[in-house]
Order: C-alpha cells, then structure tokens, then sequence
C-alpha cells in the first residue's frame, strides 16, 4: 500500500465519486470554504456550491432526489465549459452522485473529462457503518421502510423488490471500482479507506493526493454534519407516511423538509452520542463484514493506489450492534427545532421570491425606460429630418440642402472646368516657348 502520491500529469483533472456516506460532506465543505486558497496552489474547485449536484446527476443519468426538480437540463454542460474556461488551473470536481453511473454513463463522464488526465479518488468506509447512515438519508428522500424492514430488503430481497435500488450500486464497493478503474486505469484511480478512529485522516490524504501544504485542508464547522438519530429518522419516516398519502407538491417536501427541517434540526439539536447511534442486528453486521472482506481483496487484485487499510473495510462497531429501539418519541427540544426549521424555510423561500421579483421589477423598469428613450431619440431624430426637408425646400442651393447626387454632380463638372484651364495654360505656354 502507498500513502503518497507521485507521476501525475501536470494537467490532471481530479474527480471524487464518493460514494455516499464516506466523508464526502466534510471533503467538499473543505474544498468549498478553501476556494480561494486553492487557485493560489494551482488548483480550483468546480462549481459555486459545496457539490455540483445537478451536473452530477444529469451526467450520471439518474433523477433529481425526492422533493426536487432540475431548473435546467444543461448543468453538465456548463460544468464541463468552466472546467474549460479555467484554462492551466487543474480542476476538482466531487458529486457522491457520480457513483450511481453505470457503465456507459461513466465511460461518458471520463471521455468528457479528457480522458487520460482524468484521476479519479474514491472513498471508502466500512459497510456496517454506512448501512443506518444510508437509511436515514433514504429516509430524508422519502422512505417509508422501518430500519429492520429495509435490512431485510436489502440483503435478503430479491433485486426488484429492493425499495432502494441503488444502494448496491452504490455500496457494492468491489464492483463499484472495478467499474471505473476499467474506465480510467488503476493507475489513475486512489482507494481512500478512511480511518473514523483519525479524524484528519480524511483531509490529509487528499492534501497528499493534491500536493497541498500539510495543514491546508481545515473542516467547515458550519456544517451539520450529523446523521438524524433512530427516533429523529422515525419522525421522518412516519412524516413521509402523511406526506405521501396527501395529495401535496413533492416539490414542498425538498424545500422545507430536506433543505429546511432537516439542516436546522441536525445544526442546532445534538442528541447525546448514545443517543445518536442507530443500532444495527447483529445478522446484518456479520453480512456487511463479509462483503467487506470481499471488497477489499476486489479492490487489493486491481492494481489501484490504495491509500489507508482496506482491513477496515470489514470491522464492525461493536457499539452499534443490536435491536434499533427509541423510535417512539423525539425530545421536546429536537421538536422544536424541526418546527422552527420549516419555518425559517418557508420564510426563506419568501425572501427569495421577493428578491426574485423587485429584480423583475427592476428589469422590467429598466427595459421599459430603454425602450422610452429609443421610442424618444426616434422621435427626435423623425422631427430633425422633417425640419431638414422643410429647409432644403425653401433654399435648395443652400450647401446643407443640397443632395448627395448634385453635389457629387457638381465637384464632377469643377474638376472638369479645372482641367481644361489647366490644359489651356499649359498649351500657352508651349507655343511661347517655341
């Protein structure tokens, strides 16, 4: 295994696929809180917000989450044209959604990249500890399957009845590498396997693979980045039960819920680090470890660089094993915060209509007293040609009025004049002489 770097192009493009529930948040906090720090090193980081979501889902091919809806169908597009107008800076881009391509759509991504200068980092984390963080986040898109329920589904359902789909193709890691170290090359691809038990770990390895100062990455501390607790995902689950089964807009549920409820409540509510854990059965655990083992000996016969131990890939928490439980009831205080996150939401998404429309306003304003002013200069300039006419015609010899034909006319029939007396003194003059 290597910890270091070495023999990359020095146009590298550097593209980050996650997959979910891995560190991304915490690595795309730090690139975005360090955008300016990082054109001074050579390098820029892709998109105006902490990840380029949209770009990465239409690349991807897949939907936008539950409760949201693409404005535009050119996010991709424009991604690749900044990506080009930044000319010698080498790019970072970094979507958790870029993991859910399939074959042809990762082939497609790479070949948009500029193929062999794309290098490609992937993350990586135990299975049996991603597995109740990728439940509640499902929970948080809609899901209405209990925490059991859905391990069931999941390891022991058949593939169509999945209720999320795709959660192998996102965490089936062995295939998810091979898949794109065939696309890329192992040597253009890194293996992070990210340590919980170092928490710089993380940051580190990217300074490493970046050739950045040690130190230069810091955590966004604005950030809530905190899975909901078991009773936390309940309220949600049992919400989303209500909320499907009115007739609402989906489109509410992203705007206040997910963007709204869920950020406020995970920001101002900290339940205790008992409390917080969601416990996994202990059947489920042994299945993760297993596929854990199978992952890292997939990933080991690649070829990839490999940064970390892949042995970590199989360990399992003894502290989270056994029956979910304390669903029942979320604290009075974590209450109070859901509340008070919608409502900042929805006040939110006042403010915003409200700027969107004085800046209407001010367009429609400011076209209307453009096209007043044309309307005026036309005006003047119809009234100026009238009044030109009405002069020509009273004195049509007057040098102002006359037209552009008789005074071409005119200079013709001078120079001509001119001419011949020039030819006149010039024959005078020749016969004096003789």
């Amino acid at each position: 295994m290597t910890s270091g770097m070495g023999g990359l192009r020095g146009d590298t493009r550097f593209l980050h696929i996650g997959p979910y529930k891995t560190g991304t948040t915490a690595i795309q906090g730090a690139f975005h809180q360090a955008r300016a720090r990082l054109r001074e090193q050579g390098l820029v980081y892709i998109g105006k917000n902490r990840q380029p979501a949209g770009a990465a889902q239409q690349a991807a091919g897949i939907p936008p989450m539950f409760g949201s809806a693409h404005k535009r169908d050119t996010y991709w597009q424009e991604l690749l044209e900044e990506v080009e107008a930044e000319g010698a800076l080498r790019p970072i881009i970094s979507s958790e959604f870029f993991c859910e391509a399939d074959d042809d759509a990762a082939r497609r991504i790479v070949e948009d990249l500029g193929g062999p200068r794309v290098h490609l980092v992937v993350t990586l984390r135990p299975l049996a500890k991603i597995l109740p963080a990728q439940w509640q986040q499902y929970v948080q898109a809609g899901l209405l399957h209990s925490y059991e329920e859905w391990l069931e589904a999941v390891f022991n359902g058949p593939p169509a009845e999945i209720p999320t789909p795709t959660f192998w193709r996102r965490h089936d890691h062995g295939t998810l590498i091979s898949r794109w170290a065939e696309i890329v090359g192992p040597e253009n691809l890194t293996v992070i396997a990210v340590d919980d038990s170092d928490p710089g770990m993380l940051l580190r390895s990217f300074e490493d693979i970046l050739d950045l100062p040690d130190g230069f990455l810091a955590p966004d501390e604005t950030q809530a980045n905190r899975s909901l607790s078991y009773p936390e995902a309940e309220f949600f689950r049992r919400f989303n039960r209500e909320f499907l089964a009115g007739d609402l807009d989906r489109l509410m549920y992203g705007r206040y819920l997910r963007q709204g409820l869920a950020p406020h409540l995970k920001y101002h509510h900290r339940p205790s680090r008992e409390d917080s854990v969601i416990r996994t059965p202990a059947w489920a655990m042994e299945r993760a470890a297993k596929l854990g083992v199978e992952s890292a000996a997939t990933v080991s016969a690649l070829g990839v660089r490999i940064m970390g131990d892949l042995a970590k890939l199989s360990e399992i928490p003894e502290n989270r094993v056994g029956t979910p439980s304390g669903g029942e009831a979320i604290p009075v205080e974590a209450a109070a915060h859901a509340v008070l996150g919608t409502l900042v939401a929805v006040e939110n998404r006042e403010k915003s209509q409200q700027k969107a429309a004085e800046r209407a306003a001010r367009k429609a304003a400011k076209e209307a007293a453009a096209a007043a002013a044309k309307k005026a200069a036309e005006a003047e300039r119809k009234k100026a040609a009238k009044a030109a006419e009405r002069a020509r015609l009273r004195d049509p010899d007057r040098l102002p009025n006359v037209t552009a034909r008789r005074l071409a006319r005119e200079l013709i029939n001078r120079g001509i004049r001119k001419l011949a007396r020039t030819r006149r003194r010039i024959l005078r003059r020749v016969r004096s002489s003789s």
